[in-house]
């Protein structure tokens, strides 16, 4: 069976694009922006014909005409909660993506952006996808309890990735099914979460404002401290401290975890230290989430763009083996993950989803 699948994936100042062959990548390519490009357009939906345009040159250009692609795949945006897997892209969910997403990101003209490719070259039987949103929520209602009857705890974070490395672990390192293997996976880099999955089922996360602090984010705060600074700056202010000025931003004004472990290699103790603390913070996310699972837990799993630094596994290892097997997947293998996902579908491997705003359980077609 054909399976000619084309991944899309938007970020703020770029647009990554991979077309693939049975699992193989044939091409890719990431189309980037200005600033200025983009500081033109109201709202990130806006965008929709200006990237556009820059994609259809670029297949024209492979020489993509109608009928060159199987299935069409972008990346998830926020929407609300929905189960993990493919979502078929509908005018239902576009509508939700541009009038009521759950935050503004350039992730969410993936859908959009997927179904304009699909019509323009695809097959007649092409169909846009999504695949794995950061807002899938499979969690446990147990879990969902903050501690303030008005706060509820979400599922947000790096869900794409995380699912895609715990199949990729189970079946090449645990040599058994996801469905069947209980895992924990730590995404590390400019951003963090970590999750728990128990038999294919992603039943508890830790969000990046909650535990685990990384490259760019504070991770989890002590609210005593907190509380004050909400009054002495502004919202913008203290969504940039936590988000954009945490971690070692906040630290050595840098986002490198690489000049700072230059540092720590070179005696700089405070650079060490925080280092330390970092992989300390991972560790104890990782322990705290193996009580989820009674302790049963098959294999441990780090990503993310830290999974790459020897300084920061090595301890985050001496501290969570003793739990289980302990395995690196360094950075990230979006692309892959989404045309995977795609043709999962297309072989009937799994069945795609049809979004239902307000029903968190979607409906399969």
């Amino acid at each position: 069976m054909a399976d000619r699948i084309l991944s899309i994936n938007p970020g703020a100042t770029s647009t990554k694009l991979a077309y693939f062959e049975h699992d193989e990548l044939i091409l890719s390519k990431e189309l980037t922006y200005s600033y200025d490009d983009i500081a033109k357009y109201d709202s990130i939906m806006d965008q929709y014909d200006f990237r556009f345009r820059e994609i259809t040159m670029w297949l024209t250009e492979q020489n993509m005409t109608k009928g060159s692609f199987d299935a069409v795949v972008g990346r998830g945006g926020l929407l609300p909660p929905v189960n993990a897997g493919a979502y078929i892209v509908d005018d239902a969910m576009i509508d939700c993506l541009k009038h009521r997403p759950v935050l503004q990101h350039a992730s969410n003209l993936g859908a959009t952006l997927a179904k304009g490719v699909a019509q323009a070259f695809g097959t007649l039987d092409c169909k846009a996808y999504i695949y794995d949103p950061v807002t899938v929520d499979q969690m446990d209602d147990v879990a969902r309890i903050s501690g303030v009857a008005d706060i509820e705890r979400k599922s947000i974070g790096h869900v794409l990735n995380m699912r895609a490395v715990c199949m990729k672990i189970a079946e090449e390192k645990l040599q058994k099914p996801y469905e069947e293997s209980n895992l924990i996976v730590a995404h590390v880099g400019g951003g963090s979460s970590a999750s728990v999955h128990k038999n294919g089922r992603m039943i508890d996360l830790v969000s990046d404002d909650e535990g685990l602090f990384s490259t760019e984010r504070s991770g989890g705060l002590p609210l005593k401290e907190v509380i004050p600074l909400c009054f002495e700056r502004t919202k913008k202010e203290m969504t940039d401290l936590t988000r954009k000025k945490g971690g070692l931003v906040s630290y050595f004004g840098t986002n490198d975890a690489r000049i700072v472990e230059e540092k720590a290699k070179n005696g700089d103790e405070k650079a060490k230290l925080v280092l330390e603390a970092m992989a300390y913070q991972i560790a104890k996310t990782i322990g705290e989430l193996a009580t989820v699972l009674y302790g049963k837990v098959d294999g441990i799993i780090m990503t993310g763009g830290l999974a790459y630094s020897e300084f920061i596994t090595s301890l985050v290892k001496d501290r969570t083996s003793f739990i289980a097997p302990v395995f690196f997947v360094p950075g990230e293998a979006e692309m892959v993950a989404l045309a995977k996902g795609a043709r999962r579908v297309l072989v009937g491997q799994e069945k795609a989803q049809v979004f239902k705003e307000h029903d968190k359980k979607a409906i399969v077609v």
